[in-house]
């Protein structure tokens, strides 16, 4: 198989300023938390399109519960493995009689039909394929979900956050309204996905005439270097253990707004420096996997479980000593297009 070439991977330009999302003052500053909620596999495996089970969404009425009694609603992002099983829908669709949390749509390509493409680390980004694949495998997503829910979904996130050139104007097609598939300051080139050097934490309107609004996933660069943040962080990573080395120096760190692998310390400190830098919407996210042991390397047994949650209940204590309240979906879409 041929290496993937970096120069010619998907890279989404930074929005103009007039497409910045202008959220009403109203609005304030908020956050919002996204669940892939999605199959177990094993994480070091190769993809496959059966290797998976979907048992950890016993867990979902607990964890759901938990975060309710936190007063924040949850955006589950819901793949095909999760919307086949009958016990996922009747879990998701108890969850979301809430009236405030929302299911939305998380394509996986590798276990999502119909199944035209080779099984391919290229491939397992979506946007790479064929328009017209890509389009069927929406398609049968979406469909599905609104089958089992009774509502289509209007958030979309690709897997791997695998989005290619044609997948927003494919899915304000399809009466999307919110993407969230951009992960800021990543880029996922070496392997063949697409790079979001470029793309920052505000939100904003895209997709043909401005139709979706883009929400990327919130990462911030801290540290004494935070200001060149992507330049100096793609030099280190040219560097054996460069960038692990600033880290540990205090010099840069890139932080996600996830439990999953992001000490609370530095998560904290990411919360203060993206408030400090105006971004009105923090976008946390987490996989469903993880709220069972052993399903993810981010929880792989009690204790790592109890971390999970001790991090949330430091990270909402946080924002709301800091009057960051918690959003639904529907009042992010709405504010967003107040200005529009």
């Amino acid at each position: 198989m041929a290496t993937p070439d970096p120069a010619a991977a998907y890279r989404p330009l930074a929005p103009a300023r007039t497409d910045l999302v202008a959220w009403p003052d109203v609005f304030g500053t908020r956050f919002i938390v996204f669940v892939d909620t999605e199959e177990e596999f094993d994480w070091a495996a190769p993809l496959a399109r059966d290797a998976h089970s979907v048992s950890a969404v016993a867990a979902i009425p607990d964890a759901h519960r938990w975060f309710a009694d936190h007063g924040v609603p949850l955006t589950y992002m819901v793949d095909y493995p999760i919307v086949a099983d009958p016990r996922a829908v009747e879990a998701l669709g108890a969850a979301c009689a809430d009236g405030v949390s929302a299911i939305g749509t998380q394509l996986h390509g590798w276990v999502n039909p119909p199944f035209q493409e080779a099984l391919t680390p290229f491939n397992s980004y979506v946007g790479n394929l064929p328009r017209s694949l890509e389009a069927a495998k929406i398609d049968r997503l979406t469909d599905a979900i609104t089958a089992a829910f009774g509502t289509r979904p209007i958030a979309y996130r690709a897997g791997r956050y695998g989005i290619g050139p044609q997948t927003l104007t494919l899915l304000a097609e399809r009466g999307y309204r919110l993407d969230s598939s951009m992960r800021a300051r990543y880029s996922y080139a070496a392997d063949g996905g697409p790079d979001f050097s470029d793309i920052g934490n505000a939100a904003f309107h895209a997709g043909p005439g401005g139709s979706l609004v883009e929400l990327p996933l919130t990462t911030v660069y801290t540290g004494l270097l935070r200001r060149h943040g992507t330049t100096v962080y793609r030099a280190l990573g040219r560097l054996p253990k460069g960038r692990g080395l600033a880290a540990r120096m205090r010099l840069l760190s890139r932080v996600a707004l996830t439990p999953e692998d992001m000490p609370l310390p530095d998560a904290l400190e990411a919360i203060a420096v993206a408030a400090g830098e105006g971004v009105r919407v923090l976008n946390f996210s987490f996989h469903s996997p993880s709220l069972v042991p052993g399903h993810t390397p981010y929880v792989r047994d009690a204790a790592d479980l109890g971390a999970f949650y001790g991090w949330w209940e430091a990270v909402l204590g946080d924002l709301a000593r800091r009057g960051i309240a918690a959003a639904s979906l529907d009042q992010v879409i709405a504010a967003a297009r107040v200005q529009r």
